[in-house]
């Protein structure tokens, strides 16, 4: 089998160990009962790196804008359920997804034509100007005071809300299940490998006929969609929604859990949001106020020792346990030292066969 780009198998079919992150999250639901409201936002940071990995880590799509989406998905649920009186969950996060996407097409068709640094400064262009119409339009967003008042029904008319986070932590699970399944169908079809093709070398890709640029848009709408669907979720767990899910701070922490877990692996999106949220969360009871100097030691350390990420860590060290030890093999030193000793090691060669000369 080929080596996939992210360092995984080629093969589409799912291996036994891809079962892990889901049993540690089912572990988690019932040993760890107290942290099902920090697990809940775990999963939806998962789903939300996910989407970002699409585009940064298969694509080759540098953005610092990806929180518009992820916004826009948190304000539109926020405001079916609070100002248009829509409290259905599912119906919530339709039209999170939908509006996600309408915003990643009509975006990506106009800065996805431009390159490097442009492209980079319209991610954050876009991120702006939503922030300041969410920030501006008080009557529907609640401006800077955040948008209150949310209400969800119970999922499926059964399961309702409860505020130990059992219900949001079990329904999570269950779009982010989904979610995965999307993206790693859709990694390991030939689409996935377009465009991680279109990745290393979009010249050559336009040079065997494959449209790079409608692709790059259909990929980065499917990105922009599921981070709706993260931001609608965000908003139906916490039950309110406020500017921060517009904000910079928002887009870069989610680039540094990517980083932090490895860009590329469909499952360092799963490893990074689990390091940096605990790592958060520890470090801000310990260290209110210098809680960031933690995390960015973390990331320096990453980057300096790992370029992988934890699992480049991960994989290099499976690496080393499979690798057989060589027999010695004799220095060149050692064989011109002795050319008269023949080495066990040594293959026959055409000096071998050549007749001997005749003494005169």
């Amino acid at each position: 089998m080929s080596a996939h780009a992210g360092g995984y198998s080629a093969d589409p079919r799912i291996r036994g160990i891809e079962f892990l992150p889901w049993i540690v999250a089912m572990a988690a639901f019932f040993l760890l009962p107290e942290y099902l409201s920090l697990g809940a936002r775990i999963l939806i940071y998962i789903l939300y790196a996910l989407s970002l990995d699409l585009i940064v880590g298969y694509a080759g799509i540098i953005t610092l804008g990806h929180s518009a989406y992820f916004g826009l998905g948190a304000y539109v649920a926020g405001i079916l359920a609070a100002k248009a009186g829509i409290s259905d969950p599912m119906l919530q996060l339709v039209a999170a997804a939908a509006a996600g996407a309408l915003l990643g097409i009509s975006t990506g068709a106009i800065i996805l034509r431009t390159r490097a640094l442009t492209l980079l400064m319209l991610t954050l262009a876009i991120t702006s100007v939503l922030l300041e119409i969410a920030n501006k339009a008080t009557t529907l967003t609640g401006g800077a005071d955040g948008l209150s008042g949310v209400v969800v029904a119970p999922v499926l008319g059964l399961f309702k809300f409860d505020m130990f986070g059992k219900t949001a932590y079990l329904y999570c699970l269950l779009v982010l299940l989904l979610g995965w399944w999307l993206v790693r169908k859709l990694i390991y079809s030939p689409f996935g490998t377009s465009l991680t093709g279109v990745r290393e070398n979009s010249l050559r890709m336009h040079a065997i006929g494959a449209p790079v640029y409608w692709r790059l848009v259909l990929v980065y709408t499917l990105s922009a969609t599921i981070a709706g669907v993260a931001g609608g979720l965000i908003t139906q767990t916490n039950q309110f929604v406020g500017l921060n899910v517009l904000s910079f701070e928002s887009a870069g922490e989610l680039l540094v859990m990517l980083i932090l877990g490895g860009v590329g692996r469909i499952y360092g999106a799963f490893v990074g949001p689990v390091v940096y949220l605990i790592a958060q969360d520890l470090l801000a009871k310990q260290f209110p106020e210098y809680w960031y100097f933690g995390i960015g030691t973390m990331l320096v350390l990453v980057v300096m020792f790992a370029r992988g990420g934890i699992l480049g860590i991960l994989d290099g060290v499976l690496v080393k346990l499979r690798r057989k030890p060589l027999a010695p093999w004799p220095s060149r030193r050692a064989a011109c030292a002795r050319p008269s000793a023949r080495s066990p090691w040594r293959t026959a060669s055409i000096s071998d066969w050549r007749p001997a000369r005749a003494m005169p």
